[in-house]
């Protein structure tokens, strides 16, 4: 027998943020987040996700009461205003955060977050989506003997089959790619490179942390530009750039994070990041009482072997232009020597990328990265 309540108090939700620990402790690749980060993350006054999303919390308990799985049902104001056409729009919810034991108290978690989002109006379900398309979307369905880099999520193989028998369909793959950058990139890619360096329009310069919050704002203000087509895009609000920005503050390095310009006008970027779960892998969910010491000595010259690569962007007018890739192709080759060079890195990972992104997938096969990790986006119609 599976019971499924709602989380209303402090101690539910504690045991929200734990069950993955348990459910992942034999588990070599799961790499425990945070948990302050984790409650953060579904707080009101923590996320300003929830300035403009609402969402309730699950919990499955056994017939002894041991909570054996968790799920969130959510709506965000601002997915539903989006056209249909690029994923989400009127009548679109979502779950996300799924963990569970067993396929029963998976389809009975998934049958309860379908009520909830039928009872505020929704016609058709997405998930997983944790909580949005800039957190953790997406279910692994590929890369599971290997742990995921900073910001990527994690799951049980058997997870796919439990959602694909309840009628649910794939309808986007995200991509990660992975790259040796221990070697330069083949030649035609340098010979771009080189073009574009001989080119008194273009200029890439490494951003200046010294006036963080005005380069935050100017790389997400692109973000916002350069996405805005893209399938499941949802605009970060001012709030949202905000956070991110306080969020990510300590581990960005100027080297790693370029923004291009042409004529003087700043129209793509790229955003790099030590992969911080190569240290949280033995963490154990949390900084104290040591390792908030150990971290802060690891962030002032972090050696770390992969990069993440999670934003990369070119502005619209732009997009699907010969410019557009040399630009990429710059900022790649100056971070990847950045990378080497100053961090000690000998691998990258790029992504996630859509399956349909055909221009952002030339390029990574032009570097001669593969993919090493798929996740997968599911709907159903709600009736």
């Amino acid at each position: 027998m599976v019971e499924i309540v709602p989380v209303t108090s402090r101690a539910q939700k504690r045991a929200f943020v734990e069950l993955p620990f348990r459910l992942y402790r034999h588990d070599p690749n799961w790499v425990p987040p945070l948990r302050d980060e984790m409650h953060a993350l579904i707080t009101p006054g923590k996320n300003p996700w929830f300035g403009h999303g609402r969402l309730q919390l699950f919990l499955a308990l056994d017939d002894k009461g041991e909570v054996t799985g968790r799920i969130s049902a959510h709506v965000d104001d601002l997915a539903l205003r989006q056209p249909v056409e690029q994923g989400f729009g009127p009548g679109t919810g979502f779950w996300g955060l799924m963990e569970a034991a067993d396929e029963a108290t998976a389809q009975a978690l998934i049958a309860t977050a379908e009520d909830w989002l039928k009872a505020e109006g929704m016609t058709r379900a997405i998930g997983p989506m944790s909580l949005s398309i800039w957190d953790e979307p997406g279910l692994l369905v590929q890369g599971f003997d290997h742990p995921p880099t900073v910001m990527m999520g994690h799951h049980l193989p058997q997870y796919q089959g439990w959602i694909e028998a309840l009628g649910y369909g794939g309808i986007k793959d995200l991509y990660t790619y992975e790259v040796d950058i221990s070697r330069e990139f083949p030649g035609i890619v340098s010979r771009v490179i080189a073009s574009g360096e001989r080119n008194a329009r273009i200029r890439i310069r490494e951003i200046d942390k010294r006036h963080f919050d005005k380069e935050a704002a100017l790389v997400l203000d692109l973000l916002n530009n350069a996405w805005s087509d893209n399938w499941g895009f949802v605009p970060l609000t001012a709030d949202e750039i905000a956070h991110v920005g306080k969020k990510l503050k300590p581990i960005v390095y100027n080297d790693l994070i370029r923004v291009a310009e042409v004529d003087g006008e700043p129209v793509a970027f790229m955003i790099t990041l030590p992969d911080l779960n190569e240290k949280f892998i033995g963490y154990r969910g949390t900084l104290w009482p040591f390792n908030w010491a150990k971290l802060l000595w690891w962030l002032r010259a972090p050696k770390v072997r992969t990069m993440r690569v999670p934003l990369m962007g070119v502005a619209t007018h732009l997009q699907s232009s010969r410019l557009a890739s040399q630009l990429a192709f710059m900022m790649i080759e100056y971070i990847r020597q950045a990378s080497v060079a100053r961090y000690g890195s000998s691998r990258a990972e790029i992504g996630w990328i859509l399956d349909d992104n055909q221009g952002m997938r030339s390029i990574a096969e032009m570097i001669e990265s593969k993919i090493n990790k798929v996740y997968r986006v599911y709907a159903r119609a709600l009736t």
